[in-house]
C-alpha cells in the first residue's frame, strides 16, 4: 500500500502535506459506513474535484485551440473527462490499489468499477486543490493528462445524438440511458421500428425510424431536447 501511495503521488505530481485529506479522498462511503469509528468519505471531495477538473481541462483546451467554437471544445472536454477515460487514468496511477472499500463493495468488484475509480480520481484532484491550491491542481491535471491532450480539433458530429446523450447522462446521473425495441411494423422493404428510451431519472421517450439505429438516434435527439427544456429558465 505504501508503494502504491508513493506511486500515486509521483504520477499526479503532488506530494501531500496533509495526508489526512489524501486518506479521505481514498475512502469510499462503503468503508466509512462499515468502520467501527465513523470517518469521512470522498463524496464531498468528488463534488469539488469534478468542478476543479472541468475548469482545468476547459482552460487547457481553450488555450490549445484559440479558434475553436464552443461546441467543438465541449466535445473534446467530454471525451477527456468521461467516466471510462478517468477510470483508465486512475488505473495507470494505481489508484485502484489505494482505495479503501467496505467488504461488501470489495466482494462485488468495486475496485475495478469505472464509476468508482473515476469518482475517486475526481476526489484526488479536489484533495490536491485543498492541499496545494489551484496552481497545484492545474499542474497535477496537466501531468496526469499528458499524452491525452488532443493535437488537432475534431469537429463534433452533428447527428451523433446517442453519444451526446450518453455523455450527458453519465455526467449528471452516473448512469446510461436504456434503449429497447418497442415495436416494428410494415412490410420487410418498408419496415418501421419504434424504440423506447428510458433516462436514468425514469423519463421515457419513444421514436421511430427505418432501422433500429436510426430510431435510437431520433429517440436520443428527443431526449436531449427534453433535457435542455428542463434547464431553460
Amino acid at each position: 500500500m505504501k508503494d502504491a501511495l508513493r506511486k500515486l503521488q509521483t504520477d499526479i505530481g503532488h506530494d501531500f502535506s496533509d495526508h489526512a485529506i489524501l486518506e479521505t479522498a481514498l475512502t469510499h462511503s462503503s468503508h466509512a459506513n462499515e468502520s467501527a469509528n465513523p470517518s469521512e468519505h470522498n463524496e464531498r471531495l468528488e463534488f469539488l474535484g469534478d468542478a476543479v477538473l472541468e475548469l482545468c481541462v476547459s482552460e487547457e483546451l481553450f488555450s490549445r485551440f484559440p479558434q475553436a467554437p464552443e461546441g467543438a471544445l465541449t466535445l473534446l472536454r467530454s471525451k477527456l473527462v468521461s467516466e471510462p477515460a478517468l477510470a483508465e487514468l486512475a488505473r495507470k496511477c494505481d489508484l485502484d490499489r489505494c482505495i479503501r472499500l467496505g467488504k461488501g463493495e470489495e466482494s462485488q468488484g468495486g475496485r475495478q468499477r469505472d464509476s468508482l475509480l473515476s469518482d475517486a480520481l475526481e476526489a484526488i484532484f479536489a484533495a490536491v486543490f485543498l492541499d496545494g491550491g489551484f496552481e497545484a491542481a492545474r499542474r497535477s491535471i496537466r501531468k496526469i493528462f499528458s499524452g491525452m491532450w488532443p493535437e488537432s480539433l475534431v469537429e463534433p458530429k452533428s447527428k451523433d445524438y446517442k453519444s451526446r446523450l450518453q455523455e450527458l447522462t453519465q455526467k449528471r446521473y452516473k448512469a446510461r440511458p436504456v434503449y429497447s425495441l418497442a415495436d416494428s411494423r410494415g412490410p420487410e422493404h418498408e419496415k418501421l421500428f419504434e424504440v423506447r428510451l428510458i433516462l436514468p431519472d425514469g423519463h421515457e421517450v419513444t421514436a421511430s425510424g427505418s432501422s433500429v439505429k436510426k430510431a435510437e438516434q431520433m429517440a436520443a435527439k428527443k431526449a436531449l431536447g427534453d433535457i435542455r427544456d428542463t434547464l431553460d429558465p
